[in-house]
């Protein structure tokens, strides 16, 4: 029951699709019809090929007259309202009995000896194999199809978000432009006094470069790297940290490059960065 009460993608009763399952649904129906033949049809009515054809297309015209005026309503209900699972399934079902009822109409005019009652049975299993059948084939292609969608976005955000990473830019406190480094490039950085020295790679070479700006702002910008915040003066980059180090004074991490101290690690920030660098590690 929770099923039915749930919400149908909205996929379901966007314009193009809409216009995918109104076109698809007529072409299916006039196939189906009049190549297949379902139930005998060709003795519904006394007529030759060309006017069953005739015939059967106008009965299509106005089935699919109902899908039209039925899937509008759909569209601008659907724009500021849900409709849930059960919703829809009575939706799909107003459509049936709407268009057994225009069969069943024309089939009386056309011989009103009929009993109305055994037409419009008939008129309704037809009219549901035409409707059920199309729609099942084209929601499992719309939800198909908005999978695959679902996918190219997050693979885009995965590259996007990756090409973000791939470089660091540093800005000073008035938002201009200062400096960028590659990912794999950047050591460490250093509080200094209203500065804050960035440490990197340059060629090989250890290189300093001097921001005004404060280390603070600077950990909440980088706040979805491996930059992370490591005692009140340092920040490292974590890509670049080979060991950590317990001594009597206190823990520190080693980078592994000539020239680059250990950087301290303070206790407000132990726990979470051992816990942080066994964990990336692993």
């Amino acid at each position: 029951m929770e099923v039915l009460s749930n919400k149908i993608p909205k996929y379901v009763y966007e314009k193009s699709n809409i216009i995918r399952l109104i076109l698809l649904t007529a072409l299916f129906a006039l196939v189906f019809i009049n190549i297949y033949k379902p139930f005998n049809s060709p003795n519904w009515y006394n007529v030759s090929e060309l006017k069953f054809f005739i015939f059967s297309s106008l009965i299509i015209l106005t089935g699919v007259l109902v899908v039209v005026l039925s899937r509008i309503c759909m569209y601008y209900y659907g724009r500021k309202h849900s409709i849930s699972y059960s919703a829809y399934g009575v939706w799909i079902l107003t459509e049936i009995f709407f268009m057994s009822l225009f069969y069943t109409i024309y089939t009386l005019v056309l011989n009103p000896g009929r009993d109305w009652m055994g037409v419009f049975k008939e008129s309704a299993i037809n009219t549901s194999l035409v409707l059920l059948l199309p729609y099942s084939a084209l929601h499992l292609y719309f939800s198909y199809k908005e999978k695959e969608r679902m996918l190219l976005v997050l693979e885009k955000n995965k590259e996007d978000s990756a090409a973000k990473q791939a470089v660091f830019s540093f800005y000073d406190e008035k938002g201009d432009f200062k400096l960028s480094v590659k990912r794999n490039n950047l050591l460490y950085l250093e509080s200094a006094d209203n500065y804050v020295c960035i440490w990197y790679l340059n060629k090989g070479i250890l290189s300093k470069f001097m921001l005004r700006n404060s280390l603070k702002a600077i950990e909440e910008l980088m706040s979805d790297t491996h930059v992370l915040r490591c005692h009140r003066s340092f920040m490292v980059n974590f890509e670049q940290v080979k060991v950590i180090r317990r001594e009597k004074d206190g823990i520190y991490l080693e980078l592994g490059i000539d020239k680059v101290p250990d950087i301290p690690i303070s206790k407000t920030y132990s726990e979470k960065v051992t816990h942080w660098f066994m964990s990336y590690s692993s």
